[in-house]
């Protein structure tokens, strides 16, 4: 049986974490035919330097007898949007191709395809923006790891491409296969098309003293504990009060609106794992399914059984 063939398109300049880490993800399950190219047969520097040869160039590989097209991204994205044999194979490409996919700032190269209008896509946050004005026809959302719309994926930053590659093979071969493949990868976290670029711990500003980062450390290693204002200026030897203001001046937000979010995002992440809407709003620290559906609606606009459906039609890593 003929084994499905993915096609990575390299370019000078590209990022190698968003080419090495979902060829291995391919590569690992045995499944498919793995294919690199570039414009010319020949080794192509990343951005950093190192060589990866591309053995095979655009017009050796019939865009008819792609399964899986990867485009990763990298500095040299710009430079490559402009080649016109680059760009008109891709989008050859894509029209035969079962699943067009980016890496990154691979967003890029899609685009200036065509592939992209009228589609919802991510790319890397530092260039989402960029991405939104140079192709106003693309519905560009910054905020997930990755994004299905039809038979288009795409991917955040860099390390988020193996995420991706993940739920591109459950896809096909599984949620076993998959799970095998992340855990010879040694994969901490999964990590679901739908959570955020940020976690808290990135996206607010970070404790300036130690009594306030001995209370943030306590809520992000145990979100479902207690943590009421009182338990808090426990923890960080200050009077209640005290520790409103200082919290609040630091990180620029309330501690019950820290708490709350890290708990949100935990749940999130607990959702995609099967466990009941009662079960995840007690581990979790809401106490009822009730308190976790006002909360995620306060800060996602959704209620926790439609995140769950939306995301988990995506698929996720393992």
């Amino acid at each position: 049986m003929q084994q499905p063939r993915v096609v990575f398109v390299l370019f000078d300049d590209f990022q190698a974490l968003d080419f090495v880490g979902p060829h291995e993800v391919f590569r690992g399950t045995g499944h498919y035919d793995c294919r690199v190219v570039a414009t010319r047969a020949r080794p192509v520097r990343t951005d950093s330097g190192l060589l990866i040869a591309a053995e095979h160039r655009l017009d050796e590989v019939d865009p008819a007898t792609v399964d899986t097209l990867v485009v990763v991204g990298g500095p040299g994205v710009d430079a490559a949007a402009r080649d016109p044999v680059l760009v008109e194979w891709i989008r050859s490409t894509a029209s035969h191709a079962r699943r067009v996919t980016s890496v990154c700032t691979g967003a890029f190269l899609l685009a200036a395809a065509g592939v992209l209008n009228g589609r919802r896509v991510t790319t890397h946050w530092a260039f989402a923006e960029q991405l939104s004005q140079e192709y106003p026809a693309v519905i560009v959302d910054s905020e997930p790891i990755f994004v299905r719309d039809g038979q288009v994926w795409s991917s955040a930053g860099v390390t988020s491409g193996i995420d991706m590659a993940l739920a591109l093979v459950e896809e096909d071969r599984g949620r076993q296969v998959a799970l095998t493949i992340a855990r010879y990868l040694v994969m901490f976290l999964r990590r679901p098309g739908g959570q955020t670029q940020f976690s808290t711990a990135l996206w607010r500003a970070q404790p300036a003293t130690d009594p306030i980062r001995a209370v943030v450390s306590a809520i992000h290693a145990d979100p479902g504990a207690r943590h009421s204002i009182d338990d808090l200026a426990a923890r960080a030897g200050l009077s209640p009060r005290h520790l409103q203001r200082r919290f609040t001046a630091e990180l620029g937000t309330a501690p019950a609106a820290y708490v709350e979010q890290v708990r949100v995002e935990a749940a999130q992440r607990d959702l995609l794992d099967g466990d009941s809407v009662e079960q995840i709003a007690r581990r979790c620290g809401f106490g009822t399914a009730e308190s976790l559906r006002r909360a995620f609606h306060r800060r996602l606009g959704v209620a926790p059984s439609d995140y769950r459906d939306r995301f988990r039609s995506v698929g996720t890593p393992y």
